[in-house]
């Protein structure tokens, strides 16, 4: 793909596009006019059919075709490259979260880092041209303090099974971009929320626990921070990724470069829900960063990169799409 090429003019392949990131970019690249092949598992990691509603909008729609199937099934494979090249892929899919990383490391080694190099494998045979989206996270840090992490922080000392796979999936794609040339843009996502966030994530446990009254486990003392990042303005970022001047094999950043102290995000939810939370405080469990926050100057400078989103705003559209699903949910049938 050149850097050229238009919005509408491709056929991009999105791994994990019925997720919380995923499918809202797939959202705006048809929006754009663009092919693009879905490729998730609905895994039981939370309610399947929260992935289902995210996609069932596309289903008749021409420019959409949804593989439901493992990444790191050979016949999945097959499925999804018999349809060509792909000007772009856009890997998303991985299982997530530090927590459950820390029970089941194998399984996740087996997602992310051999299902990444089994995708790899078959770009590399199958879509030689392809420009590679790597999703990875801003757990690749590990513990940190005092400053803001830049792309050339060193990243050889994870705090948990879920980051070490992050770190490993850079490296494969590295090591795809050395032999075969691959053009990788390998992106380090800061706390992403918004509506469809994931429902084991702090802003939906937390708005959902605050709702109902009940009370709301806080680990730590209130003050870790969070680069919380709305997640249209990681979607702009992945659509900047897919066609700026890339340079074989980058890292970027993309956060709001803005830390929000854990105590002040639950009283931006208050506010939001009009109701207090009971907390409840417990102690740190390990794996967990103390804290994040993305320079973002890499990425201003090479993507056109501004996030637009203020994190007061994306907590009220956040708590207005919640209620919103909440209504749906609880309304009877006519």
């Amino acid at each position: 793909m050149t850097v050229q090429q238009k919005a509408g003019e491709r056929k991009v392949l999105v791994t994990g596009g019925a997720g919380f990131i995923g499918s809202h970019l797939t959202d705006r690249l048809l929006e754009l006019g663009d092919r693009v092949v879905v490729l998730d598992n609905f895994n039981r990691f939370y309610d399947p059919e929260v992935k289902r509603r995210n996609v069932s909008g596309h289903l008749d729609n021409p420019l959409y075709l949804l593989i439901e199937g493992d990444l790191r099934d050979e016949r999945t494979l097959d499925k999804v490259f018999e349809h060509g090249e792909f000007d772009v892929v856009v890997h998303l899919a991985a299982m997530a979260g530090v927590r459950p990383s820390l029970s089941e490391p194998a399984y996740y080694m087996d997602v992310n880092v051999v299902g990444t190099q089994r995708l790899l494998d078959r770009i590399m045979s199958c879509s030689p041209g392809t420009r590679l989206v790597f999703g990875s996270s801003s757990s690749v840090y590990g513990k940190r303090s005092g400053e803001c992490f830049r792309e050339s922080d060193r990243t050889d000392q994870p705090l948990s099974p879920y980051a070490a796979s992050k770190v490993a999936g850079e490296a494969l794609c590295y090591a795809a971009h050395n032999v075969a040339g691959l053009a990788v843009a390998c992106l380090r996502f800061f706390t992403v929320f918004g509506p469809r966030q994931r429902p084991d994530l702090a802003i939906h446990k937390f708005c959902k626990l605050i709702d109902a009254g009940q009370p709301v486990e806080v680990f730590g003392d209130g003050t870790s921070r969070r680069d919380y990042t709305y997640v249209s303005d990681i979607v702009a970022g992945v659509l900047a990724a897919m066609t700026y001047d890339l340079p074989g094999y980058d890292i970027i950043n993309l956060g709001r470069s803005d830390p929000v102290v854990l105590a002040d995000m639950i009283r931006c939810l208050e506010a939001a829900l009009g109701k207090k939370a009971n907390l409840i405080h417990q102690p740190m469990p390990p794996g967990e960063m103390p804290y994040t926050y993305a320079d973002t100057e890499k990425a201003q400078r090479a993507l056109g990169y501004a996030p637009r989103v203020s994190f007061e705003d994306g907590i009220r559209r956040f708590v207005d799409w919640y209620r919103s699903t909440k209504a749906c949910s609880t309304s009877s049938p006519l």
